[in-house]
């Protein structure tokens, strides 16, 4: 007994002579918060006649800050919070709110370890735009209008290159019905645009029964979705959230079919057909009984492109 008590108090002191021998020291590294912030917004068009712009309402925002990794912003401290990643801490924004306004945009600039330091700027921008009354009418049926995917004709869900000169579904176009086994959910979320005459506004309501349609994480901006996955329907009841009407600002050639209107969404709650990262649909071809939209994809230089119908 007392030979294996030695061993045992032997090995015990071996080990603890290792662990002493083998013991590092660790020090937190500088986890200080970016300094010396700043917010330039640059409006389009401004000069001395005109300091509010040119009424297009494009505003170019640059961020920076020192000891910065990763930037977001909201445009607008007047609609609900709506952080959106800068890649490289800019980015042209357009208001659409007629008549000249003032906006607040907060930036959250985070650095080491998930510090972060904020900053506000206001910006006073004019938007002059007002799209033609078919427009409206076509959209919203002068009230309230619902529309959805139309997966009974080709075509309905297609992918191009984002050039102004080629604004066609060429890589890519779907099948009738070719959603349906995987993502039944990009037919049946219906989508209702509103006109509130009171205001001289406008609303769009998403109804995701069966949820949304999206790719995941830093290519979806809608709320809950997660942050990875392959493209398909995820859980989300939809939203409901303002728009307004802009001149497009894809540069599309004058000979291609368009409107050269677009829809203007706010906030990340809404979306129109796929949950695209991006928030301007050119509205290449509206009808009463038909639209025709072309959004920027959520990869570099992908134009994705959706035909619809109303619900009757």
């Amino acid at each position: 007994m007392k030979l294996i008590f030695k061993s045992l108090l032997g090995l015990f002191i071996i080990l603890t002579i290792l662990y002493s021998c083998g013991e590092k020291s660790y020090k937190m590294g500088d986890l200080s918060a970016p300094t010396n912030l700043k917010i330039t917004a640059e409006v389009a068009g401004a000069n001395a006649a005109n300091p509010e712009g040119d009424g297009s309402g494009d505003v170019k925002i640059t961020v920076s800050a020192d000891n910065a990794l990763s930037y977001k912003v909201d445009y607008d401290a007047n609609s609900p919070l709506d952080l959106v990643y800068l890649s490289t801490g800019a980015a042209t924004h357009k208001y659409t709110t007629l008549g000249v306004n003032t906006y607040r945009i907060t930036a959250v600039i985070y650095g080491k370890g998930g510090t972060s330091s904020t900053i506000t700027k206001d910006v006073t921008v004019k938007s002059t735009f007002t799209p033609d009354v078919s427009v409206i009418a076509n959209l919203t049926g002068s009230t309230s209008k619902t529309w959805v995917v139309d997966k009974s004709v080709a075509g309905h869900f297609g992918v191009g290159p984002w050039d102004p000169n080629n604004a066609s579904p060429s890589w890519w176009a779907a099948n009738v019905n070719e959603k349906v086994a995987c993502c039944n959910c990009f037919y049946t979320t219906t989508f209702t645009f509103a006109k509130v005459s009171a205001t001289n506004s406008y609303t769009l309501q998403v109804t995701n029964p069966d949820g949304a349609f999206t790719k995941t994480g830093s290519l979806s901006t809608i709320p809950g979705i997660p942050g990875s996955g392959d493209e398909g329907c995820y859980p989300y009841a939809g939203g409901t959230g303002p728009f307004a009407f802009a001149p497009s600002s894809s540069g599309i050639s004058a000979a291609t079919p368009s409107t050269k209107t677009a829809i203007i969404l706010a906030g990340n709650d809404t979306y129109i057909g796929y949950g695209s990262l991006q928030k301007e649909y050119e509205i290449m071809v509206l009808t009463s009984s038909y639209m025709y939209l072309r959004v920027q994809g959520t990869e570099t230089g992908n134009a994705w492109y959706i035909k619809m119908v109303p619900v009757n």
